[in-house]
Parts: C-alpha cells; structure tokens; sequence
C-alpha cells in the first residue's frame, strides 16, 4: 500500500500534468500546486467556473512564490486557465476577502480576481462597486495626483495591516475570462485593490510600500486604537 506521501505525490503530479498542457504553464514544478476536483464548464455573469471547485492552499509571507514576478498567461481562455480562476474563487470565497493573485495560490502567473464591496467604497469620484472580476495579464498607469494612505491587510500575511499609500486613481488594461481585452478606470478603494493585487504579480507585498514603519500591527489591536496610532503617525514627535 502507498504512504500518504507517495499518495500526495502522485495527485501533485497529476495535477501538474493538467495545467502544465498550457503553454503559461510548462515551466512550473507539480509541487507549486494544490489539489483540485473536475467538474463540468458552467457560466455565471462574468467568469467561466467549474460546478465542482477547490479550495486552494494559501501561500503565507516568507514562501518564494510571493517574492518573484510571474510569468504572462500565453493563453486567457485555456481550460486550464478557466480551472484555475474557478478554484481561485472558491479559495477567496473560504478566506474572504476582497481579492487574490494567483501567486497566492503558489501559480507564478500574472492573473488575479477581484470585487468592490458597496460598503467599502469611499466618496471618491469614481469609486464605485464592482462584482467578482478577473484580471488576465494586468497593466497599470497610474494617474497624477497626491496618495491616498489607508489601511491594508493580505490573505498571504493573516491578522496584520499596515498604512499604506496608494494612488488614488489608475487606468488597468487587461483580458478577462472570456479571453476579451479591456480598458477601466478606478478610483480609491477600486484603485487600491487593484494595485495591491498587481502588486503580487511582481513578487511586491504590501509591508514594502509603507512610509512609516511603525504603522503595522495585528488587525484587532490597529481596530482598537486607530485613532491613537495615526495621532502618532500624524505627529512623529510624540
């Protein structure tokens, strides 16, 4: 009988062999992915997904994944690429969440899902709710303006945030999951979920984007005294 070793083995290469039929993927190793289940192709309003879906494991800060630029999707439309953003859904769906980046789910690929909540826009112009979206081969142009720094937290670093600025305005291109080239702009939240996932794609975690060191700490302790911290990071002689 095989060990649970040998056992896991064989599904990592098995596994590996599906996606590896894509040309975005021929150069990744079994062991940078996890476990899925097959299913038949269904649609929704905006991404093809499987009926049957896995929940992915979830790269943590200090994995290589997080640290190196990924790799450009040959192909948006490929099966194995669709497989990849149904399992990425349901993995976000388990961990909540405002987005993943496919590095995330230990895939060097340049790929990443998203959505704005009506309740975390800001009164920005032009910051406004968004459902469930993915993102194929992202480029940013960020726009001109002052920063915006806010408080940010990862799926890849759980139960931190920190004070982060960001632009406050972006123009993205990209491809969806219909395999379709597109244009948009956004503003505040929209804008920050956006650069924090794009941020991914290039091996970037949000720690390296803070102006004061200072401004990181558990979420629930940053909840408590937000307005004693940033009096601090407002005044850095206290």
């Amino acid at each position: 009988m095989a060990s649970a070793a040998d056992e896991r083995a064989d599904l990592d290469s098995a596994h590996a062999q599906r996606y590896t039929k894509n040309p975005s993927f021929a150069n990744l190793n079994a062991s940078k992915f996890s476990r899925f289940r097959a299913g038949p192709v269904c649609e929704t309003r905006q991404l093809r997904h499987l009926c049957i879906m896995a929940i992915l494991k979830l790269a943590r800060m200090g994995h290589p994944v997080l640290l190196t630029r990924a790799d450009p999707v040959a192909d948006p439309t490929a099966p194995e690429i669709r497989r990849l953003l149904a399992d990425m859904i349901e993995t976000l769906d388990d961990a909540g969440g405002v987005g993943l980046a496919a590095p995330q789910v230990h895939v060097p690929l340049r790929l990443f899902i998203y959505k704005v909540p009506e309740r975390r826009v800001s009164t920005i112009e032009g910051d406004e709710p968004r459902g469930l979206s993915a993102v194929i081969n992202p480029q940013l142009t960020l726009l001109d303006g002052d920063p915006i720094e806010d408080w940010e937290g990862c799926l890849s670093i759980p139960g931190m945030t920190a004070l982060i600025p960001r632009a406050a305005r972006l123009i993205l291109t990209g491809t969806d999951a219909s395999g379709a080239k597109f244009t948009r702009q956004a503003a505040g939240f929209h804008a920050r979920v956006i650069q924090h996932e794009a941020d991914h794609l290039d091996g970037i975690l949000y720690p390296t984007r803070m102006t004061d060191l200072r401004m990181i700490g558990f979420t629930d302790e940053i909840t408590k005294f937000r307005e004693d911290i940033l009096a601090v990071h407002h005044n850095p002689t206290l």
